[in-house]
């Protein structure tokens, strides 16, 4: 058995910060952690150090508590729950008064509620799972640049998810190669190209030749087709001067999206580009470079439905959130959960998905999902049926891994997308008849009937580390 972790005078003081009469207020600011306590320490002991900690408290009692309000600014931990099917963890609920934030400010909220708390001792492990954000608080927060409806107005694309797909290799291409590939992509039938999250200026391309030669691929494939197309320009740099400096460059081009890695770059960088984008009407795709090791681990770091529903407030029109069906990790139920909180205005609780607050998000604009990672056409059914419309299918080896070349990957995922679409459309199961429909549309398109051969065997069939708690 471990010592005991508070002495008494320690322990009472900490406790006043359980107060299971509490009951919320619509201004509040609601946090669930998952605790795992040390052993000998009680769980409302546990539960009251964490609001201790991420609120006004620390470890004794201080004489200049005296010179403000406390019950009017503490956080209080007012209800515990078990994890299902984990006797060693338990559900922390926190209230917070909305004045320990500073307004518009992710920055501030994060600050505190995962600032020091996460290296408490008392606990052996903590997860923020889900933040209530009040509706005061969104009111404050400037949202998505454009958001979905004026995104889709812009790009005049309707009544369909929009196919992307992310230039391969990542790194080492010369700017020339690297625009003929996207022109290519998007000659062949996408909407948007992207560079991927490592890719900002090095030596063999720096940023203002990838810039030159995408938007002038861009610009043909543009006038080819008919179609507004678009290449995701990533701004991300180890300055938000110069982050500033290649977006207003990307204006000057008259290209119509940017890109940036928002956790990588930081909450401020991704809010200030945000403010940007804007005021100059550019839209703003988001990677989500260094998610997983923040999210991945079910008993500690931050649930990613928490990082989405901070991006969204930050700013951008796209947001990442892995595909379920790919090659990168995502429970179904759980990936649901936080798209529902890009996209609704109004999502209720629903434990099912992870969800743990009803989230009212007022008038603010939705984020685009963006499915991508190790998808390729046989996927196409089950994309479609578990994003629908307001999203982007993102294919990387699944459109320039195609033998006849990138464009004609490129069309292989068009059709087969429209197939899905006006399949679902008629009222049929896709994912019960997905690959019929995808065999019957290829009977009319030999690069479609290509990738299905090409890409017959792969699958992508792991066990999830990152399941919702059920008993």
């Amino acid at each position: 058995m471990a010592s005991k972790t508070f002495d008494a005078g320690v322990q009472d003081y900490q406790l006043t910060y359980w107060t299971p009469d509490y009951t919320p207020l619509d201004t509040d600011l609601l946090a669930c952690f998952k605790v795992v306590p040390q052993e000998g320490v009680p769980r409302e002991e546990a539960a009251a150090a964490v609001a201790a900690e991420s609120s006004t408290g620390t470890w004794t009692t201080v004489w200049t508590d005296l010179l403000t309000d406390m019950e009017f600014y503490k956080g209080r931990a007012y209800r515990i729950e078990d994890v299902p099917g984990d006797k060693n963890a338990f559900y922390a609920f926190i209230a917070y008064p909305l004045d320990l934030f500073e307004e518009g400010s992710v920055v501030n909220v994060l600050t505190s509620l995962v600032g020091n708390v996460f290296g408490f001792k008392a606990v052996r492990s903590l997860r923020l799972e889900d933040i209530r954000f009040p509706i005061a608080f969104i009111k404050t927060c400037g949202g998505p640049p454009a958001g979905i409806q004026v995104e889709r107005d812009k790009l005049n694309k309707y009544g369909r998810p929009m196919l992307g797909c992310t230039i391969k290799p990542k790194l080492g291409l010369s700017a020339k190669n690297y625009g003929r590939a996207v022109y290519e992509c998007l000659r062949g039938g996408l909407d948007l190209t992207k560079d991927d999250e490592n890719i900002n200026s090095q030596p063999f391309q720096r940023w203002q030749n990838r810039f030159e030669f995408v938007a002038e691929a861009v610009d043909k494939a543009t006038a080819e087709t008919g179609e507004r197309k678009g290449h995701y320009l990533n701004v991300t740099a180890g300055t938000v001067e110069e982050m500033l400096k290649r977006a207003e460059f990307a204006k000057e081009l008259g290209q119509p999206i940017i890109m940036h890695d928002f956790l990588t770059a930081g909450f401020t960088a991704n809010t200030t580009l945000a403010n940007w984008c804007r005021d100059n009407g550019m839209l703003l795709h988001i990677h989500r470079a260094m998610h997983a090791v923040i999210d991945r681990n079910p008993n500690h770091g931050i649930h990613f439905r928490v990082l989405a529903k901070c991006l969204r407030l930050s700013g951008g029109d796209h947001l990442h959130t892995g595909t379920v069906v790919g090659k990168l990790e995502g429970d179904r139920a759980s990936t649901l959960g936080f798209v529902d909180q890009l996209r609704e205005s109004f999502v209720p609780e629903d434990r099912s998905r992870g969800v743990f607050f009803d989230q009212d998000w007022g008038s603010m604009p939705g984020v685009m999902a963006v499915a991508s990672g190790g998808i390729h056409v046989w996927h196409m059914p089950a994309l479609v049926n578990i994003f629908g419309d307001d999203s982007v299918l993102q294919f990387g080896g699944g459109t320039q891994g195609h033998p006849g070349g990138n464009a004609a990957g490129a069309a292989a995922n068009r059709v087969a997308l429209e197939a899905c679409v006006k399949a679902r459309n008629e009222g049929r199961d896709l994912e019960r008849e997905g690959g019929d429909i995808l065999r019957d549309a290829a009977r009319n398109s030999k690069e479609l009937a290509v990738a299905l051969d090409t890409w017959k065997e792969i699958k992508f069939e792991f066990d999830t580390v990152d399941k919702l708690d059920v008993g």
